[in-house]
C-alpha cells in the first residue's frame, strides 16, 4: 500500500542544527512524520535510511512511533548507560543503519521489520 510512498525532503534545513543542541548526537538529517529535514544536501543511502523510518511512521502512526521511539531510547540508555548507544542500538535505527546502502530494500521491505532487529 505504501511501498512507493516518499517522504519530502527539504535540504539545506536548519531543523537539524537546532535540534542537534538537544539531541545525544549530531543530527544529520531527520525525519518528522512525511518530512524530512537535513543540514545539506543528501545522498541516496541517507534518503533511504530516512525513508525507512518514514514508513516506520506511517506503520505506527504519529503517537506511536514517537512513543515508541523515546521508550526505545529510553530502555538502551538504561541497558548501555550511553545515549549514542541507545539511538544507535534502537530497533528503528538498527533497520535504517543495516538496510541504508540497500538500493531495493525499500522495494522489498516487509510491514514491522523494524521489529525483527
Amino acid at each position: 500500500m505504501f511501498k512507493n510512498c516518499e517522504p519530502k525532503f527539504i535540504e539545506n534545513s536548519k531543523i537539524p542544527v537546532w535540534l542537534s543542541k538537544i539531541a545525544p548526537i549530531r543530527i544529520g538529517a531527520i525525519s518528522l512524520v512525511f518530512w524530512v529535514f537535513a543540514r545539506g544536501t543528501m545522498s541516496d543511502s541517507m534518503k533511504r535510511h530516512e525513508t525507512i523510518h518514514f514508513r516506520q511512521w506511517l506503520e505506527l502512526g504519529i503517537i506511536g512511533f514517537a512513543f515508541l521511539y523515546g521508550l526505545f531510547w529510553l530502555i538502551g540508555l538504561i541497558r548501555f548507560r550511553d545515549a549514542k548507544a541507545a539511538y544507535r542500538r534502537s530497533p528503528f535505527e538498527v533497520e535504517a543503519y543495516d538496510n541504508e546502502a540497500d538500493e531495493t530494500y525499500l522495494d522489498n521491505r516487509r510491514w514491522y521489520a523494524w521489529a525483527r532487529k
